[in-house]
This record gives structure tokens, sequence and C-alpha cells, in this order.
């Protein structure tokens, strides 16, 4: 497998609060995650990156994941320690009160690939039946799209788009989202913070991850188009390939 991790400050903000990164575990199997971190005072990026640090952490002691079942429950205890450390952390230390992230983590086997996220972070697979987003956003305007109050072109304007219905760090207990789908040969996932899915829609997400050209190349086209149109947010990415191999990313 072959991945790619990158992230930009885009044009507005002063720094930059996603955080995110590719790492293998003692078995050499992937896990990938993008934490969009939120809170005053670089709060959000004390957030996601400490969201980022524990998954690797915990990623890299492990071993002996076989099954949907096994990586799906380490996947489910790893997400609510991270989100007791991040509230526990917001408690103790007065300018992180409130501080919070989304989280979107990917496991890739062989066989198959493990999702989990809180908030509206996303991953998207393309496969031969097309290109299409595997996570649900935990969102204000998501949940009136699908209970068809506002269209999904309604959806992109609306003056509440940001407002998530659940976090990472928020609450003292959250519920995650987890998946298992089967992927294969010339697949691709996406993985992707607001900063670029609010300034590329499904279409242009599709098109550019189905060009031929080297997904570094293609995840610098689409940061550019992002940061092209506004870049009022961070902007983050990760682009992988079942196929070949590839060594660890770093922490953004």
């Amino acid at each position: 497998m072959e991945g790619h991790f990158l992230t930009d400050r885009g044009q507005v903000r002063s720094h930059n609060e996603d955080a995110g990164g590719i790492f293998f575990n003692t078995d050499q199997q992937l896990i990938a995650v993008i934490a969009d971190g939120m809170g005053g005072h670089q709060a959000g990026d004390v957030a996601s990156k400490l969201a980022t640090e524990l998954v690797r952490d915990k990623w890299k002691s492990t071993s002996d994941l076989k099954t949907p079942g096994e990586i799906e429950a380490w996947l489910s205890a790893t997400i609510t320690d991270i989100n007791q450390s991040i509230y526990k952390h917001s408690l103790v230390n007065k300018e992180y009160e409130g501080m919070g992230t989304t989280i979107v983590v990917v496991v890739c086997t062989k066989e198959f690939i493990t999702i989990a996220h809180v908030g509206d972070s996303r991953c998207y697979l393309l496969n031969d039946t097309g290109f299409k987003q595997i996570t649900q956003d935990h969102s204000l305007v998501n949940e009136l799209v699908r209970s068809g109050q506002i269209s999904k072109d309604d959806a992109e304007q609306h003056p509440r788009k940001n407002i998530l219905l659940k976090a990472i760090g928020t609450e003292q207990q959250v519920t995650e989202d987890i998946l298992t789908v089967e992927w294969g040969e010339g697949n691709r996932l996406l993985l992707c913070s607001d900063g670029l899915s609010n300034k590329l829609n499904d279409t242009e997400l599709a098109a550019f991850t189905q060009k031929p050209n080297h997904l570094k190349e293609i995840g610098s086209e689409m940061i550019n188009l992002a940061n092209d149109r506004g870049g009022e947010d961070n902007i983050t990415l990760i682009l992988i390939q079942y196929e070949s191999s590839s060594g660890e990313g770093e922490i953004g």
C-alpha cells in the first residue's frame, strides 16, 4: 500500500489546527488518521495533535489484529481513550476549556478497511463501483439533509454549516461510527478535513482521486485549488492506494 499525508494552513488562519499521519504497527499494518481541532487560543491544535499522537502510540505497540471484529473493538477502545484524555486535559487547563477535535481513522489490511470517525472529517472510497463518501458527517446540516428538511445543494450554502453534533473531547463520553468494507487492487482512499470538502464538491474530489498521477501530486493539486478558492480553513488530506508499499508518514 502507498499513502501520503498532506496538510496546509490555508490562506487565512494564523496556525494549523489540523493534524494527522500514516503509521505502521508491529505487523506492518497501516493506519491513517486526520483530526481537525477546534477551540480558541490554539486549543484546537493541541486537541488534534494529542488525538493523532495517541493513535500513533497505541498503534505502534499493537499486533495480532486480524479480523474486522478485533480491529473495530480496538478502534472503539482507542477513541474512548482519546476522548477521555482530551476531555480531562480541557478540565485541568483553563486555556483549553471547551477544546475538541474531529477524527477519522482508517485501518488498512490486504482484505478490508475499517473506518471510525467522529465529526465531519471524511473518508471516501474509490473502487470498481465508483467514488463515494463512506462516512456520514456528524453535523447539523447533514441531519437536516438526512431528514429531508433541506437538499444537499442547500446544505452547501447553509449558514450553520459548520455546527457539529459531536466531537472528540467536548463531552465525557462520545459514540463513534465504525464501518468495515472490502477493498482490493487499484482501489484508493481519500481522507480529508472540511477545509478540503468545503471547497471541492464530490464530483471534483472524484475526478482528482481517479487521476493516474502520483498520489502526492494529486493531493497538492487539490490543496492548491482549495487555496485558490479562498482557503479560509486549514486543508488536510490523506490519499492511500492499494498496492506497492511506502514508508511511514509524519504528524502534521
